[in-house]
Order: structure tokens, then C-alpha cells, then sequence
């Protein structure tokens, strides 16, 4: 068995990743390793977030470690929230909260496209790092439908559908989201790997 060291505390995302992974892999999360702290997302961008992350359990660990960080970046509102996604509407990371504060955002706002971005970075035994991004465009609701998924789900319409992330089941979600076609690509550079 492959065991991949996933570097988060969020157990929707590891669930949701658990669920697009190979059989042949064993998924660890932070908890399982023993690393129970928060490790600070200090960075400007995903990429830096996501590398921050995997840096931390491998410099603790000495592993191989993958993590990824996603921003809901909307149009009208410059890119917002971003980096700042999970945080948007205060340090709780309350999703009821910043969904409410992006709806109140773009009350009025005729332009609601938006996209969810997921970079994923991983580094490797050795120290050294890749990026794997995974991109998903849509528009975001006037108010919320659904109760699966977690995070913006409920008002992320992705293109080409009429349900949110949030009216899906996983699997259907799974088949189009930013982090489904992040993780695609980092399963293909590991394949490759052994090859």
C-alpha cells in the first residue's frame, strides 16, 4: 500500500479526497501522523498556503507530504475572497458567515461569475516541491440551495449545471471540482514517478 500524507485538519477535504483516490492508497491527515497544531497559513497566494503546509510535515516528519489550498475567486469583487476564502468574514472560519458576507457583497451585482481554484503542492522525500493546480468556473447564487458538500458549495453553481456543488452528490460533484482535477494531476506526476 501507498500511504500519502495529506497535511489538514479538515475532515470534509480529506473525506472528499479519500473518495477520489485509488484503492492502493492509504490517506493519513495531520491527526493521524500525531501533528495537531494549526500551521499557519501565512502566505499571499494558494501556492504559497499549500507549499507553507506540506513544508511544515516534512521538516517535522521527514515525509513526503501533500496540501492544498482553495479560494472562491469572484469577478465583480476583484478576485475576492481568495486567499482569504476560509477566512473571509472573520478568524472563526464560519462558512454560514462568509457566505452570508458575499451574498451581502454582490447584493445588487449583476456580473456573478466566480471560480473555485485548488492548488495542491507536494514535496517529495527529498525536499523538493511541485504544484498541481485544478480550476472550476461557475457563478455564485442569490441565496443558498442544498446541504451536501461544505465551504461555498451552496452558492457556487458550477458551469454547465443547474445545481450547486451543495445539491450534488459527491460523486457528481467529483467529477467536475477544482479539487478533483487537482488531485487528477497529482496522481498522474506520482504514477509517472514509478514508471
Amino acid at each position: 500500500m501507498n500511504t500519502l500524507i495529506f497535511a489538514t485538519h479538515n475532515l470534509n477535504k480529506a473525506k472528499e479526497i479519500k473518495q477520489l483516490i485509488p484503492k492502493n492508497y492509504v490517506l493519513k491527515t495531520l491527526t493521524d501522523i500525531g501533528l495537531n497544531e494549526d500551521i499557519p497559513e501565512t502566505g499571499q497566494t494558494l501556492e504559497e498556503n499549500a507549499l507553507i503546509k506540506a513544508k511544515y510535515v516534512f521538516e517535522k516528519k521527514g515525509e513526503a507530504c501533500f496540501a492544498d489550498d482553495t479560494g472562491l475567486e469572484v469577478e465583480a469583487l476583484n478576485g475576492e475572497p481568495g486567499v482569504l476564502s476560509a477566512r473571509y468574514a472573520g478568524i472563526s472560519k464560519s462558512s454560514e458567515a462568509n457566505m452570508a458576507k458575499l451574498l451581502t457583497e454582490l447584493d445588487g451585482c449583476a456580473n456573478r461569475k466566480a471560480r473555485f481554484r485548488t492548488v495542491i503542492a507536494f514535496v517529495d522525500q527529498y525536499g523538493n516541491h511541485s504544484f498541481f493546480e485544478g480550476i472550476v468556473t461557475g457563478e455564485i447564487s442569490k441565496q443558498k440551495h442544498g446541504d451536501q458538500g461544505f465551504g461555498y458549495d451552496p452558492i457556487f453553481i458550477p458551469e454547465k449545471s443547474q445545481l450547486s456543488f451543495a445539491q450534488m452528490s459527491s460523486d457528481q460533484k467529483n467529477e467536475m471540482s477544482h479539487r478533483a482535477r487537482a488531485l487528477a494531476k497529482f496522481l498522474r506526476f506520482l504514477q509517472a514517478q514509478k514508471s
